[in-house]
């Protein structure tokens, strides 16, 4: 490509060509790009209602038993806003695209794309299904034990499938599965940074912003029970400990087994549960989800949790892991909006892809003959459906 003076548009949709490339979890989820939010003269604000499936019973017999539809939302938030701010001369803006992509933009996008990424990692701690291979490596096995989690959930049999593997877990099992990554169809394609390939139905890639987990100090036998029975809900009481949970820790309570999510019949695994707050040595109840539901449409265990249930706790005590995740695209959500475009500056150019909306905003500055200029991406992730994603906890 010959020299050119080089465009706001042209700028920013090699920029955001790049931060695509970049950002191969962000690339896997569902990306809901809503130009609504910044839309002028009917803006909706910051939130953006999410529906969830809706669940129904089963009747046995010719007798009819109408039951109402109970229609339940989640909220997602776009109010982070990130950026990186940039100052071209004349001169870079005279030059080749490629040049000026390769020098300018491509480390500019590098550290944008992996604070975003990283931010929106901290979605794993909302995920209760969870694979322990704690103290070994991570094994195809492993893999499909969390495929097992996933189908066992109901999450689609499709192409939309991905394993985000930890740098260790990355060594350990592509050495092991080197001879199966050839795919000659899919080895032509141009996959992001990471890719190594499909094989399991997963497609596979590699991260190195995935966060540790650090656990509490409670031990895998916790020694707490529940206090109450016939306990549900998002709030289990519990008799008062002398050690901690911390966010992300994943339990399960004696006696309280998983179901089938149509036929509610037990699967004889007990149901895993991830810790939503913090608790203390003091605390009396502990935060978690999913919500314990033991009848109706949406029932989740074979029963309710009984009194004095041993708290077991996957991992060992002020442990720090760091999981690799396998989920469908449909657990979780990425969203960006458009940001306003200003008025009153040199230039400003917003330009969307795959639902990634990117604004940039250029100004001269005639004293040193520069041009300031910045990126934006306004976003918020929400995870949606925790139940089509699974922790894999190796090493």
């Amino acid at each position: 490509m010959s020299n050119s003076i080089l465009t706001p548009d042209m700028i920013t949709s090699e920029a955001l060509r790049i931060l695509h490339q970049k950002c191969n979890f962000i690339g896997s989820l569902n990306r809901a790009y809503d130009a609504s939010f910044a839309k002028e003269g009917a803006k909706i604000g910051d939130t953006l209602r999410i529906r969830l499936p809706n669940q129904y019973t089963v009747r046995t017999g010719a007798t009819l038993s109408a039951q109402n539809t109970v229609e339940t939302n989640t909220s997602l938030t776009v109010a982070t806003q990130r950026g990186v701010d940039l100052q071209f001369t004349s001169v870079d803006l005279t030059m080749r695209l490629d040049d000026f992509s390769a020098r300018i933009l491509e480390p500019a996008m590098a550290v944008l794309a992996a604070n975003i990424e990283a931010d929106a990692f901290n979605m794993h701690r909302d995920v209760y299904n969870t694979v322990n291979n704690v103290g070994a490596a991570i094994t195809f096995r492993s893999v499909m034990q969390a495929r097992k989690r996933l189908n066992d959930s109901l999450a689609p049999m499709d192409d939309n499938r991905s394993v985000i593997l930890n740098t260790q877990d990355n060594v350990d099992l592509v050495d092991a599965l080197k001879g199966l990554f050839q795919d000659t169809t899919a080895i032509k394609q141009q996959y992001r940074d990471g890719s190594m390939g499909r094989t399991g139905g997963f497609e596979f890639w590699e991260n190195t912003l995935i966060p540790t987990q650090t656990t509490g100090t409670a031990a895998s036998t916790t020694g707490y029970l529940s206090n109450g029975a016939t306990q549900s809900g998002s709030t289990i009481v519990v008799d008062t400990g002398t050690t901690t949970f911390a966010i992300g820790d994943v339990i399960t309570f004696a006696g309280v087994f998983e179901v089938h999510p149509e036929t509610k019949v037990s699967t004889g695994n007990l149901q895993q549960f991830v810790v939503t707050a913090a608790a203390g040595p003091s605390a009396t109840s502990l935060a978690i989800s999913p919500a314990v539901v033991a009848t109706g449409a949406r029932q989740n265990v074979s029963n309710t949790i009984a009194d004095n249930s041993a708290i077991t706790k996957v991992g060992g005590a002020s442990a720090v892991y760091r999981p690799s995740l396998a989920f469908h695209k449909d657990a979780f959500t990425f969203a960006t909006a458009d940001l306003v475009l200003p008025k009153g500056v040199d230039m400003a150019a917003r330009k969307v892809m795959d639902g990634i909306s990117m604004r940039m905003v250029r100004q001269y500055d005639i004293n040193n003959d520069r041009f300031p200029v910045r990126f934006d991406v306004l976003y918020g992730y929400r995870t949606i459906r925790p139940e089509l994603a699974c922790r894999i906890l190796s090493n």
